[in-house]
């Protein structure tokens, strides 16, 4: 059988055919030059799995030359800076679970006394353990200090208490996630980036998916409002997402044992939330996009920092100050500190209001665009 031969005029104007049809779409023309310069971006700059400066709380009874020279040598480490002088052990809890501080230092009243005297005076050191990888380095480096961070105080007479291996008896609580167990933060951080990954790309295909069927015309020519359209195609997703994120509780519950603490009944109401202003950004997705293609890669460069600058898969608090504004405008990113204080904390409303209305401004500014750019389409 003979084979056909290839003609390389014909083959080379088909290569050029292709390269002119991907420089006028755009969207795709973006997805091959803008990815890669994202992820080369992100994982260069933004991405940290050792943070540093992590924010602590000091609630200390003892006002000596030891304790100050404690607190010194923690910010000496790059680990730790110290952002709040708590005055009560009460106060303190509050930052925990708030999540305004990463770690507690709480030195006793009679801290120098014990110290001089050669009494190992205890020194409790409190983390917020719901991201183990965020605290697990400056932990180790905790363990390290004491000997060292009194080599200048303890001379003279008391240079012996420096030749001690341990002179202080450090005690370390890893609050909320006791065993540093990844589990804890990864199962309920799932729940987010999934509804964040289906509620936005189902949603993207709604009117693209009209439009290319040759449907939207019909949908046009009801008296049907803007509005009303917008929450016909919203709410049968809303009961998706209930639905995912039941399976992923339950799984979480029965086969990867995380605590539940919190109200469940909050959770519900909070995910409602979350879930309406993915779905909303997914609805401005499709009234933009021309095709169900470009709604899916829209969704996917929506997706990709939604996953690493949130703190799902790397430390929030590693990341450099521009890249974690970029991730304080995400929903997710919120989300996952209001479901990660739920379950593991037991936070309440009080303690998730500074990440609820971010997420409301986000579902309101958006369907307020999708609104607007269904309107023109009915023009």
């Amino acid at each position: 059988m003979k084979l056909p031969s290839l003609s390389l005029a014909r083959l080379t104007g088909v290569m050029i055919k292709e390269f002119i049809q991907m420089k006028r779409d755009r969207m795709t023309f973006g997805m091959i030059v803008g990815i890669p310069v994202i992820q080369l971006i992100m994982f260069g700059f933004a991405i940290n799995a050792d943070p540093k400066n992590l924010p602590i709380a000091i609630v200390s009874a003892d006002n000596s030359v030891y304790s100050r020279s404690l607190i010194a040598a923690m910010e000496n480490t790059k680990y730790f800076t110290v952002v709040k002088m708590a005055e009560s052990e009460a106060e303190a809890n509050r930052l925990l679970d708030t999540g305004d501080v990463q770690f507690v230092v709480t030195i006793p009243i009679d801290f120098a006394r014990k110290l001089v005297r050669g009494e190992r005076p205890s020194l409790l050191i409190e983390a917020d353990a719901t991201d183990p990888s965020a605290t697990g380095n400056a932990i180790a480096a905790l363990q390290a200090l004491p000997h060292l961070m009194l080599q200048r105080d303890l001379v003279g007479p008391l240079q012996y208490l420096a030749a001690q291996p341990d002179p202080i008896d450090l005690r370390i609580h890893r609050r909320y996630n006791p065993e540093g167990l990844s589990r804890y933060n990864i199962v309920p951080g799932l729940i987010g980036t999934i509804l964040t990954m289906t509620m936005v790309m189902m949603t993207a295909f709604a009117i693209t998916r009209e439009r290319e069927r040759g449907t939207m015309e019909n949908l046009l020519a009801t008296p049907v409002r803007p509005i009303e359209v917008m929450i016909g195609k919203i709410a049968p997703y809303i009961i998706v997402g209930y639905i995912q994120v039941s399976v992923i509780l339950l799984a979480a519950k029965l086969l990867f044992a995380v605590p539940m603490v919190g109200s469940l009944a909050l959770l519900s109401a909070v995910l409602l939330l979350f879930i309406a202003a993915n779905l909303a950004l997914g609805f401005t997705f499709s009234t933009v996009a021309k095709n169900q293609l470009q709604a899916m890669q829209m969704s996917f460069f929506f997706l990709l920092p939604s996953i690493l600058l949130s703190g799902f898969m790397f430390p929030f608090r590693g990341m450099p100050g521009w890249a974690q504004a970029i991730g304080e405008l995400l929903p997710v990113t919120h989300f996952l500190h209001v479901i990660r204080g739920i379950l593991l904390k037991g936070n309440g409303f009080v303690e998730i209001w500074p990440h609820l209305w971010p997420i409301a401004l986000f579902m309101l500014v958006v369907a307020a665009i999708a609104l607007m750019r269904y309107r023109e389409t009915l023009d």
